[in-house]
């Protein structure tokens, strides 16, 4: 019979980081603890990577909803969570890692039998010019052939300044560069916006305008001299019919996947599946999960057989990060097999 627990956790950052959403300094996460009360030695850890003010599912009950979870574990289905995608994500995590043998192996791929590593973007995140410039230079200086910028926190030609001189310097075929609007843009201004940031040679920006949108959405991607990925617009949408019908609407370029808040691995290959029957493409990219979901993320993804660089480099952020193989050396992501895991600071709420 399965048994399940589990806690809450608050990721400290070791520098405040500036998103369309405010300075953050801290971030709140839960995990999840499975075991087979036949064998409570062996279990699987998942992480539910709640992203508050993000998340469909961040609603007062989230915690009770978790317990109840736990409870009901032994007869859980699985597709009774879809509209608690970050649950989803963990519990579909601790199965895995449970099924594997409970080593935080979620997905056996070349990835975690270091073999392969995952190519990931420099994240610049938002700040004043002088901020975001150094972050700029340390991303370039450690080898990063893709830079991904979060726009839309300081005056719009700062922004286009710091486009302009990483251009000045390195051409297209030698650094990628993506940037991140998180809604950012109001409809009147979004294309005006597109068009000047067209200058640069940018690979995708990634949600112009705030999401729910459809139609000024999809007169963008019809009309943008920049490929558009959806994002935040992916949140909350569940059934396959609706997911189908909105890629048809908006037709984007590009989709981009954070399982914690697209249905869980689950959700995220339905997502998937309807995106390359339209020729649209995709990429992953973690939520500020801890190591233990950043882990689960990265070896899905690798199974996946990504060709384009992934937005995986969130694992440096925390100073009370937890302790794991995961190592990110430049811009790639590696999994160092002989490394071990240390989940001593979490203490688990049971039955």
């Amino acid at each position: 019979m399965l048994r399940a627990a589990y806690t809450r956790y608050i990721l400290q950052f070791k520098t405040p980081s500036g998103t369309s959403r405010g300075i953050l300094h801290d971030k709140e996460t839960w995990f999840i603890k499975i075991w087979d009360d036949t064998n409570p030695h062996c279990y699987g850890v998942g992480e539910c990577a709640l992203f508050r003010g993000l998340s469909a599912d961040d609603v007062p009950t989230y915690e009770s909803k978790l317990y109840d979870v736990c409870r009901q574990i032994d007869n859980l289905q699985i597709d009774s969570l879809k509209s608690w995608s970050s649950i989803r994500f963990g519990v579909e995590t601790a199965l895995a890692d449970l099924r594997n043998g409970g080593h935080h192996v979620i997905v056996d791929s070349s990835f975690v039998r270091g073999e392969k590593p995952i190519e990931i973007n420099g994240l610049i995140w938002m700040g004043n010019k002088t901020v975001m410039r150094q972050q700029i230079e340390d991303k370039l200086n450690h080898g990063f052939r893709c830079i991904k910028l979060k726009i839309g926190a300081i005056d719009f030609e700062s922004e286009l300044s710091l486009l302009k001189e990483i251009r000045s310097r390195f051409s297209q075929s030698v650094i990628e560069l993506r940037v991140d609007a998180n809604g950012a843009f109001s409809t009147e201004e979004a294309l005006f916006k597109l068009d000047a940031l067209s200058r640069f040679g940018l690979h995708s920006i990634e949600q112009p305008i705030r999401q729910g949108q459809w139609e000024t959405m999809s007169k963008l991607c019809r009309n943008t001299p920049i490929p558009i990925a959806l994002d935040e617009e992916l949140i909350g949408i569940n059934d396959v019919s609706r997911k189908i019908e909105m890629l048809e609407l908006i037709a984007p370029q590009y989709i981009i996947l954070k399982p914690a808040l697209a249905g869980g691995f689950s959700g995220s290959e339905e997502w998937i599946s309807v995106a390359q029957k339209k020729n649209i493409g995709w990429w992953i990219t973690s939520a500020l999960e801890s190591n233990i979901g950043l882990n689960a993320i990265a070896q899905w993804t690798s199974a996946l057989n990504p060709v384009i660089p992934q937005g995986l480099g969130t694992g440096q952020l925390y100073k009370n990060n937890i302790e794991s193989p995961l190592v990110q050396q430049s811009s790639v992501l590696t999994y160092d097999r002989k490394a071990k895991w240390d989940l001593s600071n979490l203490s688990w709420r049971y039955d």
